[in-house]
């Protein structure tokens, strides 16, 4: 059976990514049904998958930012809460964990350690933090210690570079620390989202630990998903840009994963009422429709690639302001099959970059008193990984 067991959680082995700005609660919610009509094409009758918020970082949320308030709100019909933390301080990370747990705001917790903008990373944080093994291994210890019996897993990258990989020693660390499963994007941070992600490092990492190990990158459609499985004998599968303008993915993903050959290619008019949809829970949940609308348009745009729709138009939908205005448009545009070429790769790749990191942050795996005082400044709330 094709399921991941997480703690106490079980659900299909299908995890949505946690994307700034990408997967506030009316994405989540759309990805969740997809994933569930996936599982009633297979006959299954568990949970979907685990489908985690915008990362959130421990600061904002122990001093109760209200937009920090606002992105940890659940799908409200998610059967598991799962929320993503990014912290570098071990005492604000053990009272932000210990604040889910207290206040029944989460059912699992991820820790972020794969973000690799140089913003952060010039500062000690994202990616570049496993380096500093003691600083990894407080953060993880205060995370499991306040977690009172919720699963704690985490997320992180191959390492710096090439040269300096810190993967192995993470998931050692963080499995006698008590979390219960890691998930491994295959790239550097120095890779951004470069080049081709390495699927044998996950392979490496599964022989290593005992706990689940996830693998992530390069993920776009049910066939890579599978590919991933065969080739590294990972417990799970987390998706990140490959659904970005596509919730259906999970339809497949879910489907896939547990032996259906069925897949969801969307007319332009399903596709429409898609939109549609994720407009209202938009409205629903910021509660103020022109913000909904211009949280939509990025949205929208990554909706429509592959149609076509001619530039006015697509220009004209990146500019809605009202559900109305949205429908009006939408139906003006006559009906299309699914497009091939709205499948493959999404997002911008890049190209390789240069280590942003504190000075002498490679001298030494271990936290000088110096970077100590300093890596304060890596806690902003972006996220990534």
């Amino acid at each position: 059976m094709p399921e991941l067991n997480i703690g106490n959680l079980t659900a299909t082995d299908v995890v949505l990514a946690p994307m700034a700005g990408v997967t506030n609660p009316p994405f989540r919610r759309l990805c969740r049904e997809a994933g569930e009509e996936g599982a009633r094409m297979a006959g299954y009758t568990g949970a979907s998958g685990f489908y985690v918020c915008e990362m959130v970082t421990t600061r904002a949320l122990v001093e109760r930012h209200p937009e920090t308030m606002r992105m940890i709100e659940p799908d409200p019909e998610d059967p598991i809460r799962s929320i993503q933390l990014y912290g570098v301080e071990p005492k604000t990370v053990g009272a932000a964990v210990r604040m889910l747990v207290d206040e029944d705001r989460a059912d699992h917790i991820d820790l972020n350690f794969g973000c690799p903008v140089p913003k952060v990373t010039r500062k000690g944080g994202g990616a570049a933090l496993p380096w500093k093994t003691d600083l990894f291994a407080d953060l993880v210890k205060q995370a499991v210690d306040n977690a009172g019996g919720i699963p704690v897993t985490i997320k992180t990258r191959i390492g710096i570079d090439a040269d300096h990989q810190t993967y192995l020693d993470a998931g050692r660390i963080a499995q006698d620390a008590g979390v219960v499963a890691m998930a491994l994007h295959g790239r550097t941070m120095a890779q951004h989202y470069a080049g081709k992600a390495d699927w044998d490092t996950i392979a490496t990492l599964v022989d290593e630990l005992d706990i689940p190990v996830l693998g992530n990158g390069d993920l776009f459609s049910a066939d890579d998903a599978q590919a991933m499985r065969e080739h590294t004998e990972c417990a799970g599968v987390v998706v990140g840009r490959g659904c970005q303008g596509r919730p259906w993915l999970f339809t497949d993903l879910v489907a896939a994963s547990h032996g259906s050959t069925v897949r969801a290619r969307p007319t332009f008019r399903e596709v429409s009422a898609i939109i549609h949809r994720h407009a209202e829970y938009s409205i629903e949940h910021f509660g103020e429709e022109l913000r909904a609308m211009r949280e939509m348009r990025k949205h929208i745009t990554w909706y429509l690639r592959g149609f076509a729709i001619g530039g006015e138009n697509r220009r004209d939908l990146a500019l809605v302001s009202s559900l109305a205005e949205l429908d009006e448009r939408l139906a003006a545009i006559p009906d299309q099959e699914y497009p091939e070429a709205a499948e493959g790769p999404r997002g911008r790749a890049g190209t390789e970059k240069k280590p942003h990191l504190p000075e002498f942050w490679l001298d030494s795996r271990a936290l000088s008193p110096e970077q100590s005082l300093k890596i304060q400044a890596a806690e902003v709330n972006i996220s990534g990984g």
